[in-house]
């Protein structure tokens, strides 16, 4: 596990705002209550609880709590305590059985059964069902944050004891992309519906808290870092709020978007790691109306003379990294060897511009000005590109503007942000109607390179260095969220993807994959 530790002083009392937009750019949050408990309950409030640790978080009261309409980062921290789903993902981005006790796959490859664990258990004692999951994968597949998961998920059902998943391609590995958290199925729609992890939410007039869960299914098994009978929850309204309740009282652990635009900055002693989030920061060419784009030998360069590096450190402050390859550096298929070859080199793109005919004016790159960090790395992009010999000015729209220009095709290139999934598919861009491939960027023969990508982790490398040297898109850097912590409250904490609290429950997919002989 990486970890980053950072020693400094406390500087001040009082820090600006980087920005006025919305807290998760690309993720409108929904709103919602916590469930209330009566203020008669026999709920054991934080103050009653005897914890040997001492740990605190925060939440926004007023913002949903419901796994599948839920966006904010914040509220999200807390699901890894309160939920789970057929499989996690480590920071390795390893699948990891947890509900699922057993599973095949069919002869043909297309079908996944699935089976639960006997012994799970709702956080009220309840089994959890087939239907349960049944119930929390529709609402999901609905969901803004799950849905993009669902494009080769031809359907799901249960029978019996089974839960069955169909997928319109070969898929090597869709456990990845089952970590869903399931709740109670008459719950799905509910503010905060019950799961079956470690903690319940609760509150009360005064207070909100997560709860420990008692004789919890799994405890024997859990490898959890996180151990206190009772969690605090500060009620937060912004992220200053947030970073001021963490330096100077006592909330001690928090999840941060260093790459938004409220992002407030951490100045004293602290711990530190990174989490990662699927977030890709990439440049798109408009190869459908633009001549000079519509081959690749332009839009090919353009990967070396962007310098990723300078862009990271300058104005992501390193909480992004530089990519040459459509995927996270934790990706296990992600070739350092491979990026090496794509990254930033002035010298073989100067050289390459004078062999080719280039476009008579300016080249325009569109950018969302309501994200700043985006605007800069756009003003960086174009200096840069300008500096080394191709013109390139930036042009500057509000969210729905950029919008429009994109789907009416009015920019030479664009600056966007979007969240892959876990098993990093590139369909979105490629397939035909594919909800990213705007104005040419799809194509028949990268679209096939990512379904033999999902169909064999191996080939990956193939879709990568396609996409490098097709250059419709140009990936720039992959951003995740930070973890700050009191110094020794969760020495051990491994934050893994959309799971800052991440635990085993000491198996692995070899001890729940059911290998069937079909020769016989």
């Amino acid at each position: 596990m990486k970890k980053l530790t950072a020693l400094l002083l406390c500087l001040s009392l009082c820090l600006g705002l980087l920005g006025c937009v919305p807290e998760d750019r690309e993720y409108v949050p929904s709103g919602g209550q916590l469930i209330m408990d009566s203020p008669d309950s026999d709920a054991t409030s934080p103050t009653e609880a005897e914890a040997e640790q001492e740990l605190t978080l925060t939440i926004y009261s007023d913002r949903s709590t419901n796994p599948f309409t839920c966006s904010d980062y914040t509220n999200r921290t807390l699901f890894s305590l309160i939920y789970q789903g057929l499989f996690a993902v480590n920071r390795d981005y390893e699948a990891e059985p947890i509900l699922c006790s057993r599973y095949q796959v069919s002869q043909d490859g297309k079908t996944y059964t699935f089976y639960l664990d006997e012994k799970a258990t709702f956080s009220d004692g309840s089994r959890v069902t087939p239907e349960d999951v049944i119930a929390s994968l529709y609402a999901a597949k609905g969901s803004d944050f799950y849905g993009g998961r669902f494009t080769h998920i031809e359907g799901f059902w249960a029978d019996g004891a089974a839960i069955f998943v169909t997928v319109s391609t070969l898929m090597e590995n869709l456990p990845i992309l089952l970590d869903i958290p399931i709740v109670k199925a008459d719950q799905v729609n509910s503010e905060a519906p019950l799961g079956s992890g470690p903690y319940t939410l609760h509150s009360t007039i005064t207070s909100a808290y997560l709860r420990r869960v008692g004789s919890w299914w799994c405890e024997a098994d859990a490898n959890l870092v996180v151990t206190a009978d009772s969690i605090p929850l500060v009620p937060a309204q912004t992220p200053a709020q947030i970073r001021d309740e963490f330096e100077f009282y006592d909330l001690n652990l928090v999840c941060a978007n260093p790459c938004s635009d409220l992002y407030a900055d951490f100045r004293c002693d602290y711990e530190l790691w990174d989490c990662e989030n699927g977030e890709m920061v990439f440049l798109a060419c408009n190869v459908a109306y633009r001549d000079f784009f519509q081959t690749s030998t332009l839009r090919s360069l353009l990967t070396y003379g962007i310098d990723r590096n300078t862009i990271a450190e300058k104005y992501y402050q390193g909480f992004a990294r530089a990519v040459t390859l459509p995927a996270s550096t934790y990706f296990p298929w992600y070739s350092s060897g491979l990026a090496a070859k794509y990254e930033y080199d002035p010298e073989k793109f100067t050289e390459a511009l004078e062999n080719i005919t280039l476009p008579s004016r300016d080249l325009v790159l569109l950018v969302n000005g309501d994200d700043t960090l985006r605007l800069q790395a756009a003003r960086e992009i174009a200096n840069q590109l300008t500096a080394l010999g191709l013109p390139t000015t930036v042009n500057v729209q509000d969210h729905q503007s950029f919008l429009d220009h994109i789907y009416a095709g009015n920019y030479d290139m664009y600056l966007g942000c979007t969240r892959l999934s876990a098993n990093m598919d590139l369909s979105a861009f490629y397939q035909s109607g594919g909800s990213l491939s705007y104005n040419g960027i799809a194509s028949n023969s990268l679209y096939q390179l990512c379904l033999d990508a999902l169909e064999n982790r191996g080939n990956y490398y193939n879709l990568h260095q396609e996409v490098a040297e097709d250059g419709r898109i140009v990936p720039l850097l992959f951003c995740g969220y930070a973890v700050y912590a009191t110094r020794g409250v969760l020495s051990d904490l491994e934050p893994a993807r959309d799971n800052v609290f991440h635990y085993t429950l000491g198996r692995t997919m070899e001890d729940v994959l059911v290998t069937i002989d079909y020769s016989s």
